[in-house]
């Protein structure tokens, strides 16, 4: 369930109507060769407001209920499994009131990594991305290293959306922005894809791309089901990537 990284120039075209990011409103973009970069520079520019944030996320291809737990069976650098925790505590982030979601990979029974999330939600329904503490663990049980972990408001970092209130084909964002550590993009490619997985079998799923400028030539695939949030990933070039669910348990 976690987000992840990569990019390349990606040339799209946003809706020609305004996008709604609910503590502000992004402006159309007509056809251009980076339109993303248009999305991430208006996301830059926006002052936020705490009070248009909930910590309370119901988006319904992206459902935080605190208590749940999402479990993905994948590949990265061997067989693993992902165990995604939406608890209960609440950390602000520029006053901003973020859910934390304890996000775990396990290796060889082992964790590997362990990932602290904070996400938020606008009055309008879109997905906030506010930051992340990220520990890559070795064999001995000790933090290797903390690369990739970023707070917003802190040496120039920014949030980014994660999942706008009204997916729709074309639309492009930043996810992140701590410049040369953490700047995920995604895009919207479909709204009706279909998606077997261990869990179950679903219609109508958003499927976007992600990437990032920190891995060019880096591609990864995203699938989100209505009610559920992420069902699959699967990398589309570079380095294999694969996840998919497997039990969703609500506390």
């Amino acid at each position: 369930m976690k987000t992840n990284r990569y990019i390349r120039r990606i040339p799209t075209t946003i809706i020609a109507a305004s996008v709604a990011l609910g503590a502000f409103t992004v402006g159309a973009c007509s056809s251009s060769s980076d339109s993303s970069a248009s999305a991430g520079s208006a996301q830059s520019s926006a002052k936020i407001d705490p009070n248009n944030f909930t910590a309370n996320v119901d988006n319904p291809y992206f459902p935080l209920k605190p208590g749940t737990t999402y479990r993905s069976r994948g590949f990265e650098h061997g067989k693993n499994i992902d165990v995604f925790t939406v608890t209960h505590r609440v950390k602000k982030v520029l006053g901003v009131p973020c859910v934390v979601i304890r996000d775990r990979l396990f290796r060889g029974g082992k964790v590997r990594e362990d990932t602290d999330d904070w996400y938020t939600q606008d009055r309008q329904g879109t997905v906030w991305y506010f930051g992340e503490a990220t520990r890559e663990i070795g064999s001995d049980g000790r933090v290797v290293t903390r690369e990739g972990s970023w707070q917003a408001g802190v040496n120039g970092a920014k949030p980014g959306i994660f999942m706008p209130a009204h997916p729709q084909v074309g639309q492009s964002f930043r996810q992140e922005f701590y410049k040369g550590h953490a700047e995920d993009r995604f895009r919207v490619e479909s709204l009706t894809e279909s998606v077997k997985v261990p869990y179950g079998t679903f219609t109508n799923v958003v499927k976007t791309t992600e990437t990032s400028p920190l891995e060019p030539g880096v591609i990864d695939s995203k699938f989100y089901a209505r009610g559920i949030g992420q069902v699959k990933e699967a990398s589309v070039k570079g380095p294999r990537e694969t996840s998919a669910l497997i039990s969703v348990k609500k506390g």
